[in-house]
Formats: structure tokens, C-alpha cells, sequence
């Protein structure tokens, strides 16, 4: 690993530690609980745990329909209401660790994505930048003819993220009104076959 992390240039070494940064930040935050949770929810999500629950379903099943058959008073008898009690419960349970494990999950997840949009429209800042200063040159040095580029001068404007995000919309509404299908609450659903 040692060797690995230095043949990686400088800034691409600084770019993972500051993601991993970013995860070990989360983890730290991590409430004694909300890591209770992540250990249990990464349990319950292993093959071995439906493995035992099935084993133990099996088992309950027929050690009372053992005892049945061999005349003894069974614990939960056919159609085994505890045992769907049981069940029941312990999917209720499931159900509610993985939504709020998935809620943490969420924020980090969250987190990152606004930091990748950032750095994209850093990004698009810095390329409208090189782009000018390139034109500029252009403009400048007698050895180059000058001319007018419009897709340059074009691509030298900085983008405005909330005019983009408005076009965004606006082509998801016209794309909408084209597609038909039913509407819950002023949104259309799109159905699989669709």
C-alpha cells in the first residue's frame, strides 16, 4: 500500500485523502447508537442471516409438529401464530433499522453530491477562464490571425447554475406534457412499460 501512494502524483493523492477524509469525518460523527445500528443493518444484509433465519423457521416448524405427532402439547401449533408473530415483529424491526441506517447514508451521500456540484461548476469557472485567456492570447499575438469565434467567446461565459437548473426543469415539464399518463398530485408516474 506504501509503495502504491507514491507512485500516485501529488494531487491525486491529495484529491483521495481529502475523500477519505470526508468518510472518516462521517464515521466520527457517528452517534454510539447510529454505529449500533450500521453493524446491525450490515449483518442482517450477509447471505448466512437468511440461512439462519430459514434454518430456525425449519426448526420451529418441525419440532412442534414433531411434538404433535408424538402426542406432546406443542409450543405454537399449525398454522403457527407465533411463529408469524414473530416474524412479523422481527420485519418490523428490520424494516426500521435499515431506514434509519439509510437515513446516515443519505446525508453522506447528500454531502457528496453537493460537493461534486461544486466542483463542477468550479470546474466550468476555471475552463471559462482558460478559454478567455486563450482567446485573449489569440487576440494579442501578431503571429496569430485574427478572427472571431463565437462558439469560443460563447464558451468563455460563465454558466448560471440557477439558469441551468430552470432550463433543467423546464425541459422536464415539456417532456412531461408529451409523455401521456396518470398524474398523483401534479406529478406524472411513468409506468415500466412505458
Amino acid at each position: 500500500m506504501e509503495q502504491d501512494t507514491q507512485t500516485l502524483p501529488a494531487h491525486v493523492e491529495k484529491s483521495v485523502r481529502a475523500v477519505e477524509r470526508l468518510r472518516t469525518d462521517h464515521r466520527r460523527q457517528a452517534t454510539h447508537l447510529e454505529r449500533s445500528f450500521e453493524r446491525a443493518t450490515a449483518l442482517l444484509g450477509r447471505p448466512a442471516f437468511l440461512g439462519v433465519v430459514t434454518l430456525l423457521v425449519l426448526l420451529w416448524i418441525g419440532g412442534n409438529l414433531l411434538l404433535l405427532r408424538n402426542g406432546r402439547p406443542a409450543l405454537d401449533v399449525p398454522p403457527f401464530p407465533w411463529l408469524e408473530g414473530a416474524l412479523t415483529l422481527m420485519a418490523v424491526y428490520m424494516a426500521a433499522l435499515i431506514l434509519t441506517t439509510q437515513r446516515r447514508a443519505d446525508r453522506l451521500a447528500s454531502h457528496r453530491e453537493q460537493m461534486t456540484l461544486q466542483l463542477a461548476i468550479l470546474s466550468e469557472q476555471k475552463a471559462a477562464k482558460l478559454i478567455a485567456l486563450v482567446e485573449e492570447l489569440r487576440r494579442d499575438s501578431p503571429e496569430i490571425t485574427d478572427r472571431i469565434d463565437s462558439e469560443a467567446q460563447a464558451m468563455a461565459t460563465h454558466a448560471n447554475p440557477e439558469a441551468v437548473s430552470q432550463a433543467i426543469k423546464e425541459i422536464q415539464l415539456a417532456e412531461r406534457r408529451t409523455i401521456p399518463g396518470p398524474e398523483i398530485d401534479g406529478a406524472r408516474t411513468v409506468h415500466a412499460t412505458e
